[in-house]
């Protein structure tokens, strides 16, 4: 059983009760952590990918200590100028210890709709008029400058070349746009 789990901006494999060193968290030792972003969960039987994180999973961990890491020798030189600069830096660490890989929900279930009380669908029925009033109201041309705006340069691209439209790939969005909303 084993998770893939993002902990400090990078993402680490962990199993149940495994130590593990990251990059310094802000909490202090013997203090209990979770982390919810949890992209891949195996259990030996099934193999649960998120997109991109699973929802309800997290996993716990303790903060056991912190430390430095191993001095690394930082040495530059550039030769026959005589420059050399040696410098040692030392990585600031937080050690975990794994203690629970919990998943409650791999797959979110559809959430059931609840039933609206009369009110709300009143009110619901009430909107839905006004909007169509208001698109009936406006010029054609505004109800898909509003459609326009929704899309993607690409799908914009796209619906310029059906339209027969020359010059599209030196177009910005707004000139793309624009162009359209004329046709």
């Amino acid at each position: 059983m084993y998770a893939i789990v993002e902990i400090a901006g990078k993402q680490f494999k962990v199993n149940q009760n495994q130590k593990l060193f990251v990059n310094r968290l802000s909490e202090k030792e013997g203090s209990k952590v979770s982390f919810d972003k949890v992209f891949l969960y195996d259990d030996g039987v099934k193999v649960s990918i998120g997109e991109p994180s699973i929802s309800g999973a997290s996993v716990e961990a303790k903060v056991l200590n912190h430390l430095k890491d191993d001095k690394i020798i930082v040495f530059k030189k550039k030769r026959r100028k005589g420059y050399r600069v040696k410098n040692g830096h030392r990585q600031a660490l937080t050690e975990l210890l794994i203690e629970k890989i919990l998943v409650n929900g791999s797959k979110p279930k559809a959430s059931r709709k609840e039933k609206p009380d009369v009110k709300t669908k009143s009110l619901l029925k009430k909107e839905t008029k006004v909007k169509t009033s208001a698109k009936e109201k406006n010029s054609s041309g505004e109800v898909k400058t509003k459609g326009l705006n929704s899309m993607t340069l690409s799908e914009l691209k796209k619906e310029a070349k059906s339209k027969e439209i020359s010059g599209i790939s030196s177009m910005k969005k707004s000139d793309l746009i624009a162009a359209l909303s004329k046709k």
